[in-house]
């Protein structure tokens, strides 16, 4: 792959140190970091295949996604009015035009999401759908790099149950990239809610077995805790510590509704990790706010996410530390109970290691992958500042990204795409986007008809 010298911008590490380099320099070789500096130590551009001055940029690591569900771009804007943080709004929004869904629809829509992510400086994101195959082979085309949860939902039903756990079991036996990029999860929709207890320890087990983690929703709505209350006198959290489902990695989305006993549960299981989604939870209009401030003050692992783009609307990973920051100190009652340097460690390196990345990403350190991206300072916004993250924070956009490498490959040149033009993307998603919208049309009458 040659060798590359990023320099001249300010790099900020994310590194145990946080180090902040102004007008600092990335050397990467082979798709990996090889070493970093300050301005007074950049070496001779002549020893390097190319030399990209970053002058007027942010250099950092990639930003992480830790929980989305891509093709349901499908679905933007189609829950307008309605929490899917509860079982009818989930229902009658999404779950009933999904019976409609084929897997010819997948491939378009999760293009179209990995381009808005990319382009907005998302390198790695964490997804829990259904069709796992298709969206593997999207992000796999994407460049993109994605622990994918084959989504399971039983409500209710035995046989479906069984069907789909092996499925998923079958996806993570099949689902190995060469290159690491893709990395095959198993996705329980929700404790309780859609999926039995039962169910939920056979898929711990064979997740155990395949070296695979878990990434489901918790806490997440009203109906969570009312079976284990009612059956148990114990909160869902509480009922999966007693059964054993934490003796694996456990990555649980939302966790609006934790209590004491739910925080401490996690808190003793060091392989368990939260995903904050401050803007879907905000818009879907419940009172819950994830108490990521009491977590890592347990030392828990917090990582931010955007959840599906019906719920937020938006992949900006940006816009998501700045929502963050501020439902944090609105829960907290004070100012920045997460700083700005907190919160993209949150997007960048807490991100890589609730995905049991951390090792490979997150940070730019020698011996990780080359996981880069440029943000632009030079629009407005932007002006001279002593605190670098404060200001992409809560001046910045993603929209601002210039640049993205994965493993040092171009996936972002100069704000355009590198594998693929956008707006051949995105011609594709709207063919798919308005067959999919006429077969749901068409279904709903046969079905009003019989």
């Amino acid at each position: 792959m040659g060798s590359s010298l990023f320099h001249g911008g300010t790099v900020l590490t994310v590194d145990q140190d946080d180090r902040v380099l102004a007008g600092g320099w990335v050397a990467v070789r082979d798709g990996r970091i090889t070493a970093t500096g300050s301005r007074d130590t950049t070496p001779a551009a002549a020893g390097f295949d190319e030399a990209v001055d970053l002058g007027g940029h942010v250099l950092m690591p990639g930003l992480v996604n830790a929980h989305t569900h891509a093709a349901m771009v499908l679905f933007r804007g189609r829950s307008e009015g309605r929490s899917l943080l509860t079982m009818d709004g989930w229902y009658n929004s999404i779950r009933e035009p999904e019976l409609s869904l084929v897997a010819s629809d997948i491939g378009p829509a999760v293009a179209l999401s990995c381009a808005e992510m990319a382009l907005s400086g998302t390198t790695t994101f964490c997804d829990q759908y259904f069709f796992a195959e298709e969206i593997a082979a999207a992000v796999k085309d994407a460049g993109l790099r994605a622990v994918i949860a084959y989504g399971i939902v039983q409500l209710g039903d035995v046989e479906r149950g069984q069907r789909e756990l092996a499925a998923a079991t079958a996806f993570l036996e099949r689902q190995r990239s060469a290159d690491g990029r893709v990395i095959p999860w198993f996705g329980p929709h929700a404790p309780y809610v859609d999926n039995t207890e039962e169910l939920l320890l056979e898929e711990v087990a064979v997740a155990r077995e395949h070296g695979a983690g878990l990434h489901l929703h918790m806490a997440a709505g009203p109906e969570d805790n009312e079976l284990t209350l009612a059956r148990y006198g114990l909160t869902a959290t509480e009922a999966l510590e007693r059964a054993g489902f934490f003796s694996g990695k456990v990555h649980a989305a939302h966790c609006l509704d934790l209590s004491d006993s739910d925080i401490a549960i996690f808190a003793a299981h060091p392989e368990t990790s939260v995903a904050y989604c401050a803007t879907a939870g905000l818009r879907s209009g419940r009172a819950g706010i994830c108490p990521a401030v009491r977590l890592r003050d347990k030392g828990v692992t917090v990582a931010l996410g955007t959840d599906n783009v019906a719920a937020n609307n938006s992949y900006d990973m940006v816009a998501e530390m700045r929502v963050a920051g501020l439902v944090a100190s609105h829960r907290e009652g004070r100012a920045q109970p997460l700083s700005s340097r907190e919160l993209v460690r949150m997007a960048t390196i807490d991100g890589a290691r609730a995905l049991g990345l951390g090792h490979e990403i997150g940070s730019l350190e020698p011996g990780k992958a080359a996981d880069l991206v440029a943000v632009d300072l030079g629009g407005p916004g932007y002006s001279e500042t002593p605190d670098i993250e404060t200001l992409l924070v809560y001046s910045g956009s993603g929209r601002d990204v210039r640049h993205v490498w994965i493993a040092g490959e171009p996936i972002v040149r100069d704000r355009e795409l590198v594998r693929r033009p956008f707006a051949d993307i995105r011609a594709d998603y709207s063919k798919t986007y308005a067959a999919f919208w006429a077969r749901v049309d068409d279904n709903k009458k046969t079905r009003d008809v019989a």
